[in-house]
C-alpha cells in the first residue's frame, strides 16, 4: 500500500465495521447532499423522466428547425416524400394527436391537412415550439396510476396511458433522425454538431 491509500483504506474499514455493527457510517463533505421531494403535484418517476426526454429531444427539432432556411422547407428527397416542412408539422399532429389519448384537448390551428396548408418556416417553428409543450403536459397531466390504464387509441386499438407517452417520445426522436438526414442532405450541419 501507498502512503496515500492507507487513510482510504482505514475510512473503508470504519465504514465497513460500523455497518456490521449496524450502525450508520459517518457522513463525510463530500457526499451529495440528498435531492429535494418534488413538489406537490410535480411529475415523478416515469412522467418526470419522459418529461426531460422531450425536452432533449424536443430542443434538437426547434434549433434544426431554426437552423434549416427557409428556402429548404419546400424541398423533398422524392416524390410523395414528406418536405422538411411537412416532417416538422407531422411531428406537431403527433404532438396534438397523441396527448388527446389521456383526455388532452388537441392543439388550435392543427389538423390532419396542417402538412400540406402550413409553409411559412416561422409559423411551422412556433407550432413545433407549442408541440413540444403540448407532449410534456401531456405527462403533467396524468396521475402514476393513469400510466396503468388502458385508453383508446388509432380505431380501437387499446394501448397504457404509458405506451401513448413512448410512442409521443418515439415519434419525436424518428422524426428528428428523418430530419438531420434532409439537413446534412442540404448542406445543413445540426447545431448541436457545428457546436462539438
Amino acid at each position: 500500500m501507498t502512503r496515500r491509500s492507507i487513510p482510504i483504506a482505514a475510512v473503508l474499514m470504519a465504514a465497513g465495521a460500523a455497518l456490521a455493527r449496524g450502525q450508520a457510517p459517518t457522513t463525510t463533505s463530500t457526499q451529495m447532499p440528498p435531492r429535494p421531494a418534488p413538489a406537490p403535484g410535480a411529475a415523478s418517476g416515469l412522467r418526470a423522466e419522459y418529461a426531460a426526454e422531450v425536452d432533449e429531444v424536443g430542443k434538437k427539432l426547434v434549433d434544426l428547425a431554426e437552423a434549416i432556411p427557409a428556402d429548404k422547407y419546400g424541398w423533398r428527397p422524392g416524390p410523395g416524400v414528406r418536405s422538411v416542412g411537412e416532417v416538422f408539422v407531422h411531428v406537431v399532429g403527433g404532438n396534438s394527436t397523441l396527448p388527446s389519448f389521456l383526455g388532452a384537448r388537441r392543439m388550435e390551428g392543427v389538423s390532419r391537412e396542417s402538412e400540406k396548408t402550413v409553409t411559412d418556416k416561422a409559423k411551422i417553428v412556433e407550432l413545433l415550439r407549442k408541440s413540444i409543450e403540448n407532449a410534456k403536459a401531456a405527462a403533467m397531466n396524468i396521475s402514476d396510476a393513469d400510466l396503468e390504464k388502458k385508453v383508446k387509441t388509432f380505431g380501437d386499438r387499446e394501448m397504457t396511458g404509458r405506451q401513448v407517452l413512448m410512442r409521443m417520445l418515439n415519434h419525436m426522436h424518428e422524426h428528428l433522425g428523418q430530419a438531420i438526414a434532409y439537413a446534412r442532405m442540404n448542406g445543413v450541419t445540426p447545431p448541436w454538431s457545428a457546436r462539438e
